[in-house]
């Protein structure tokens, strides 16, 4: 993805030592940004300065984004990636469960949006990209939390964007559906396990149920967020399904 150009700027993206959040990382480091990769995982790679970081936990974000200042100076976009799924029918769904789902999916992307906010406001510039889901546009039986959890990024994606509208930030959502990630092997995983189908049965069950009827392809994810990092397009939902 050559035909985007991020030199000047500093990104920091959450859930970024794999899947969808390593492939804009990575995106974003050949545009020619600064890369500030966060995760719990930590891994790194070059191009890609490497933080420990629990997005459900403000000390951690304090830390992490503190390290990433002062390395490689204010931030002025982030890509709000973290993210986690489970399932389970709502009787099942524990406690601990929804409370899991909510602190990493929602709670993390307000936390860290928070923590770059004034900066960004300070500067006149800035650039936020939630990752929510084609779950948070529409409901699906057994993922109660995660639908709520990515309803909640959509309502707060919109809720910024207009708060912040005018003062040169921009705040936007991409919604994919199924994607070729390691978190769609799980659901693929959990359905051979539950029902006894095969893997390719359980894949072409979860494509049936994405509009296209494919799975999304994760470089299609990667070139919505550069679109939104590079445009000055604010409070929209990207559908990919």
């Amino acid at each position: 993805m050559t035909d985007f150009d991020l030199h000047g700027q500093h990104v920091a993206i959450t859930g970024a030592s794999r899947g969808i959040g390593l492939a804009i990382a990575r995106a974003c480091a050949a545009a020619g940004a600064t890369v500030s990769g966060l995760s719990r995982a930590g891994t790194s790679e070059p191009g890609i300065d490497a933080l420990s970081c629990d997005v459900s936990d403000a000390a951690s974000i304090a830390r992490a984004f503190a390290t990433a200042r002062e390395r490689h100076g204010p931030i002025t976009m982030l890509v709000n990636n973290a993210g986690i799924a489970a399932s389970a029918p709502l009787g099942r769904t524990s406690d601990e469960l929804w409370q899991q789902i909510i602190a990493t999916n929602l709670t993390g992307t307000f936390l860290c949006s928070r923590a770059v906010i004034g900066e960004m406001r300070a500067k006149g510039f800035g650039r936020i990209v939630n990752m929510a889901s084609i779950a948070g546009l529409y409901g699906a039986p057994y993922i109660a939390a995660y639908c709520a959890s990515k309803h909640g990024v959509i309502g707060l994606t919109r809720a910024l964007a207009a708060e912040f509208a005018g003062s040169g930030l921009s705040i936007n959502a991409i919604c994919p559906g199924y994607t070729e990630t390691d978190m769609m092997q799980q659901a693929v995983d959990q359905i051979v396990g539950h029902t006894g189908a095969s893997a390719e049965e359980a894949r072409a069950q979860l494509a049936a149920m994405n509009p296209s009827g494919r799975i999304i392809e994760v470089a299609t994810v990667v070139r919505g967020a550069m679109e939104f990092l590079t445009g000055d397009r604010n409070g929209e939902e990207l559908v990919l399904a």
